[in-house]
């Protein structure tokens, strides 16, 4: 179970609206119905549901349907009423839902990939399905940016019958487990099993901006949301964090490199020649996290917070930095909350503050989510 940060009082938490139990296996993926009081997910269990809630206030399974492989990604288009179901197989299903979603008709197999299929996007304008690892793609500008499990960003141009590599984006120790895109501001959001958060000013080519570590496990999923200026992100331990991003934040230094200590100047281990010359042993580095110099254990004897840089957490900074650190700068500016169940994966409808969540432990949770993010928008499905 995630450790909760008490740096200030929690009190406004997520409130759980409905729980829906039925899946056999780990549930890969929830998606909230728009303007309707139901939710699709596709499991492990080999099974696409589509759940809506009933007079007893309970979710049932409207629609249940068998597939030849285990479900391991899905995308949902309300306006076309179409679902897009990837399989460990590497296929990808499409499906066509009545309107009343009694009935689901089975369109078009694609025989995608050679393995799992991890993400997909659907684009109605240019009738593009895009499938890969985990992507978000700009239908403006026709781009997409892929993660991969090097914990690198590839941003590529997507044309009619080209793509082209534009750049790519460094920064993330481990693998690439989430992305979110903003158009608006053109920021990309990505999370990985490193359990830190990055955003990235794509807008400003300015590449990475901000580092944001939290949680205890890797991050799952992100949302960003543009009303309140917010980011809500949930890790593999069942953590729900939810950022302050309107506020002027100060970017991590990057780690500088340096042969001996940069505060009392005394030889690393592998300078051997100061090290015969002092006549001393090397010592092992470390780094600063608030002005990233290269320093030693003894130079560096102090752990603190830094919300401001995007350290919740309590870091490695130098003796110098922790004592420039006031108390007031080590208030969070994130709030943490626990969802008491694993989350491999996680969605919302901003318009209604609603978010759901899912995982291997065959559960999926809808949230009510504006005592957190704050927005004044219509909470709760409206009624059948």
């Amino acid at each position: 179970m995630a450790a909760e940060i008490h740096s200030r009082p929690q009190s406004r938490r997520p409130v759980l609206l409905s729980k829906i139990e039925g899946h056999q296996d780990a549930v890969s993926a929830a998606l909230l119905i728009p303007k309707e009081d139901g939710v699709i997910t596709a499991g492990e269990d080999r099974t696409i549901r589509v759940w809506l809630k009933r007079d007893s206030g309970q979710y049932w399974p409207s629609i249940y349907h068998t597939m030849a492989s285990p479900c391991s990604a899905m995308a949902y288009h309300h306006d076309s009423r179409r679902i897009f179901v990837g399989q460990d197989n590497g296929a990808i299903m499409e499906f066509h839902i009545s309107e009343d979603f009694n009935k689901m008709n089975f369109v078009k197999t694609y025989p995608a990939h050679q393995n799992r299929v991890s993400a997909i996007t659907f684009c109605l304008a240019s009738e593009w399905l895009i499938s890969t690892g985990h992507d978000k793609y700009d239908h403006e500008t026709q781009h997409a940016f892929v993660g991969d499990y090097s914990g690198q960003i590839t941003l590529l141009k997507l044309e009619q019958n080209t793509c082209s590599v534009i750049t790519t984006l460094k920064g993330h120790e481990g693998s690439i487990t989430s992305l979110w895109w903003d158009p608006v501001q053109r920021l990309l959001f990505s999370g990985a099993s490193d359990h830190s958060i990055i955003m990235w000013d794509i807008g400003g080519r300015k590449g990475r901006t901000l580092l944001l570590q939290g949680h205890h496990d890797k991050v799952q999923a992100i949302c960003y949301i543009q009303l309140t200026r917010q980011l809500v992100s949930c890790s593999a331990d069942g953590g729900i964090a939810v950022w302050n991003m309107d506020i002027s934040r100060e970017e991590a230094p990057q780690w500088l490199e340096s042969d001996s200590c940069q505060k009392c100047e005394q030889p690393f281990f592998w300078n051997i020649k100061q090290m015969w010359d002092t006549k001393t042993i090397g010592l092992r580095q470390h780094h600063c996290r608030k002005c990233g110099q290269a320093v030693c254990g003894k130079c560096s004897t102090k752990r603190s917070s830094y919300p401001i840089m995007g350290f919740e957490f309590q870091v490695r900074v130098c003796d110098s930095c922790f004592e420039s650190i006031k108390d007031e700068d080590r208030t969070s500016l994130a709030t943490f909350h626990e969802g008491k169940h694993n989350i491999s994966h996680m969605s919302m409808d901003i318009s209604r503050g609603l978010m759901v969540t899912c995982g291997s432990d065959r559960i999926v949770k809808i949230w009510d989510m504006t005592p957190v993010v704050g927005c004044s928008l219509a909470t709760g499905f409206s009624s059948r």
